[in-house]
Order: C-alpha cells, then sequence, then structure tokens
C-alpha cells in the first residue's frame, strides 16, 4: 500500500581529505575527496496533498521556504521530471527541522535535497533507478549524489559525483565545533582559484602529494593516514577566518588525534580515539562554541 507521508532523516558529513585537482571550463572544480557521513541529522516529513504546488515549512528556522531552498529546488525538480510518467502530480507538504548548521561545511543542505528526492520517489511509486535520482541530484549541487548512495563513506572525484564506497570511518569519536559564523562555498571555490594562473598555483600545489592516494582500498582509516588529513581549502577560509587554526589547535592540545575543516568550512573536527577526552573536550567548547556536536561515523549499512 502507497503511503501518503514519509518521516526521514538527513546525515552530516565530514571531509576526511579535500584535494583540488583542477577547473573545467564551466566553473567548477575537479576534486579528490573522501566523506564520511556521521550521525547528525536534519529531519524532513513529507506529505502528500490535494492542494498543488510544494508547500515548504521550516520548522524553528529563518531559512526560505521558497526557491531560495535547496529542498524545495529538489522537490520542484523531481516533480517536473517524473510528471510525464505518473500524470497528475499531487501536492506536497515538507517539513524541515534543521539540525546540522547552515553553511557550515557539513553538506546539510545537500543531504537534505538528497532526502527530498528519495522521499517523493518512495511516496510517489516512480522506482527511479539510483542513476537517474544521482542524476537529478547533481544538477542541485555536487555533493548531493553522495547522500543518496547508501554508502556511508566514498571516496569522491569529477566534481564530486564520481563515487567509490569505501570502508567507514571506525575507531573514532568525532567532535564538530562550528564558530558560529557562515561560509559561503562558492567565495572559497571562487577565492582558491584566484592564484590557479600565478607561479604557486593553489591547484598546482593542490596536486602535490596525489600520487599514491588513490581510491583507498583499506577504507577510510587507511586513507586518514595516507592523506595526513589535508583540506586544500583550508588555507582560503583560515585566511580569513583565524579561528580555523585556532580551533584546530585546541581539539589536538585536549586529545584529538588529528583535526581538520570540513569542506569548505568553517566547522572544525576533531578525531578522537578516547570516548572519554571527547566528551571532556565537548564541554570545554561547549561554553563557547553553541554548534559543538559529538558524534559517530556511520557504520556500514548491512
Amino acid at each position: 500500500m502507497q503511503k501518503d507521508w514519509l518521516a526521514l532523516k538527513a546525515p552530516a558529513k565530514i571531509n576526511l581529505f579535500l584535494r583540488v585537482t583542477g577547473r573545467r571550463g564551466d566553473g567548477y572544480h575537479t576534486l579528490e575527496t573522501l566523506m564520511q557521513k556521521v550521525d547528525l541529522y536534519d529531519e524532513l516529513a513529507l506529505r502528500l496533498c490535494e492542494q498543488p504546488g510544494i508547500h515548504l515549512r521550516c520548522v524553528g528556522s529563518a531559512l526560505p521556504e521558497d526557491k531560495g531552498n535547496l529542498v524545495y529546488r529538489a522537490a520542484e525538480l523531481f516533480l517536473q521530471t517524473v510528471s510525464p510518467r505518473v500524470g497528475s502530480v499531487p501536492g506536497v507538504i515538507i517539513s524541515l527541522t534543521k539540525n546540522i548548521p547552515v553553511a557550515a561545511g557539513l553538506g546539510g543542505g545537500s543531504s537534505d535535497a538528497a532526502a527530498t528526492l528519495r522521499g517523493l520517489d518512495e511516496l510517489l511509486g516512480c522506482g527511479c533507478s539510483g542513476e537517474e535520482l544521482a542524476s537529478l541530484g547533481l544538477r542541485l549541487g555536487a555533493d548531493v549524489p553522495f547522500f543518496l548512495v547508501e554508502a556511508s563513506a566514498a571516496f569522491a572525484t569529477g566534481i564530486g559525483e564520481v563515487l567509490t564506497p569505501v570502508a567507514p570511518l571506525s575507531g573514532y569519536s568525532v567532535l564538530l565545533v562550528n564558530p558560529g559564523f557562515s561560509v559561503s562555498t562558492q567565495w572559497v571555490y571562487q577565492t582558491f582559484a584566484l592564484t590557479e594562473n600565478k607561479k604557486t598555483s593553489n591547484i598546482k600545489n593542490s596536486r602535490k602529494g596525489l600520487r599514491g592516494v588513490g581510491v583507498p582500498d583499506g577504507g577510510a582509516s587507511d586513507a586518514v593516514q595516507l592523506a595526513a588529513m589535508h583540506n586544500d581549502l583550508e588555507a582560503v577560509t583560515a585566511s580569513r577566518y583565524p579561528k580555523i587554526e585556532q580551533l584546530k589547535a585546541e581539539l589536538v592540545a585536549n586529545g584529538a588525534t588529528a583535526a581538520l575543516m570540513s569542506g569548505s568550512g568553517p566547522t572544525v573536527f576533531g578525531l578522537f580515539a578516547d570516548r572519554q577526552l571527547a566528551e571532556i573536550c565537548q564541554a570545554i567548547c561547549m561554553h563557547r562554541f553553541e554548534h559543538t556536536y559529538l558524534v559517530s561515523p556511520l557504520p556500514e549499512k548491512r
């Protein structure tokens, strides 16, 4: 029996490493990155309704509830795409509760969009293939295809859409610390690109050390060691926001095995082999940073 409503959880992600390998003619940057989902979730509820259109509500948030929201655009794109096969498309009510900080390098918007695509496919019984959903997701954002795959961790190339599942990170607790300001992904990449034609090109430099990285056969833990927890975008964001480097140093000083900025930032995460040390560091950080979360990497789905 077809459902008329659905509740979904959209996880955050961290980038265990990120290297920019080039820039395409359309302006998109190509990457090699290892992404890991963690158990910090946004919550979505989708319900079909008789009133045509998309009715988005962002619970307890000042986020836009129209085309300015990626969830709205995901729903609009999906309904437009499947309307020839399902005939009359009903309206949909979407309730979004944000727990993942916005513009934080944690992929919250992309994860929400992916959950919307999957949810509408299930509600309407369209039976879209994984490839079809991924194609729609890529039109919304480069990270969306990652959140559409079942894998908890994946090595991504291209602009982020060529995905190879890998064994997820294990043996660590992850402390996320968001310093309380937003960073524009577009600004970070544009700023990164400013020096690409100079002698000390960012993109040229980012390629150094890529030899041997490849797809990590041993999984995320091996990749962390191999890539030395590097993020090409960190220098750009940290140049404007020194708090990034300060937070990394503080996490390591309080017991983190390693610390890194995720994505385009500004969220910094520390990997703790000792859960108790992670909890102590969490208590220290929470006094100054409201958006501090102690999470775990999502395990491999069985």
